[in-house]
């Protein structure tokens, strides 16, 4: 990965650990403010986070390569599976909230105790909370938003239900920045609030970037989920010949295989395509080209 805004740190089990350049700021923020060691509490509560995100991926046979932690929470980049599998994607998502909980539940445990009881044991409890709640939030990139767009997937199709969850995590960065400003305003919070809300405005924006090339790679990967499982529910749907694979392709669910009864513009009969032959034109034709020509021209 050759990227200006992260920077390596190590590799835990086969996994790249990297810092986003937010984090960074965050820490130097700690170590202005003199207090680095709870910077190091907040890097380690964000790592053990997304390590229990690693650990239900792979329980789940899904191949990690990488980690980038960010302030309150991180991107850990899986194989598409995932992604396209609703129930998966919401596996590995809770897992990153339940292992803060239980990161609260030791940590009381230590206090009540007396192996723990500082200012540092507070921060610790504070910062498993607030990561926890924060990645609620049903907006991407948050844990809660991959929840969101799973459950989204299932009715609108997987592109739409990505537009839907980053534009809210757009909205609750703009939301918390505003936020930031007028605490910082007011003598009432720091820069990190702020931060945090640059940080999520930052990676919305990237997980709606990315959702066409996602969206791509999910219509191919649909053909070998077919080709392995040799069985798919399926899902009829009814287009006119004249439109657009562009069109159609939005109303494809993950894990539904599709079959088009097409009819002309009298609404007669035309004929059936399969959603191979539908993605199979897409990608040597592109988007433009009507359905209706896969009736016309046959193909292997």
């Amino acid at each position: 990965m050759n990227r200006g805004d992260i920077l390596k740190v190590g590799r835990i089990s086969g996994v790249d650990i990297y810092l986003n350049n937010f984090f960074l700021a965050l820490l130097g923020l700690f170590f202005v403010a003199g207090v680095l060691g709870k910077g190091l509490i907040a890097f380690a509560v964000v790592l053990l986070h997304e390590l229990a995100h690693v650990v239900a991926a792979r329980r789940l046979g899904v191949h990690v390569s990488d980690i980038e932690l960010l302030p309150f929470g991180g991107v850990s980049r899986m194989s598409a599976e995932v992604v396209f599998n609703p129930s998966k994607e919401v596996c590995v998502a809770v897992a990153g909230p339940v292992a803060n909980l239980f990161l609260i539940g030791a940590g009381m445990a230590l206090k009540n105790h007396g192996l723990w009881d500082n200012d540092l044991e507070l921060f610790f409890l504070h910062c498993n909370l607030m990561m926890a709640a924060f990645n609620l939030f049903p907006a991407l990139p948050l844990d809660g938003g991959r929840v969101f767009r799973a459950y989204l997937a299932k009715r609108i199709g997987f592109k739409k239900a990505t537009y839907q969850a980053a534009w809210w995590g757009q909205f609750w960065g703009v939301v918390i920045i505003v936020g930031g400003v007028a605490g910082l305003a007011m003598r009432l919070s720091g820069l990190d609030i702020m931060i945090t809300g640059m940080f999520l405005f930052y990676a919305a924006t990237r997980e709606k970037s990315l959702a066409p090339y996602h969206f791509i790679r999910h219509l191919v990967q649909k053909k070998e989920e077919l080709a392995s499982a040799g069985v798919l529910p399926g899902e009829p749907l009814v287009s006119l010949d004249t439109v657009r694979l562009g069109k159609l392709v939005r109303f494809f669910l993950p894990q539904r295989f599709h079959l088009v009864l097409l009819l002309d513009h009298n609404l007669q009969y035309r004929g059936v395509v399969s959603e191979a032959q539908i993605i199979d034109a897409l990608l040597a034709e592109g988007l433009d080209i009507p359905v209706g020509s896969l009736i016309n021209t046959p193909r292997g």
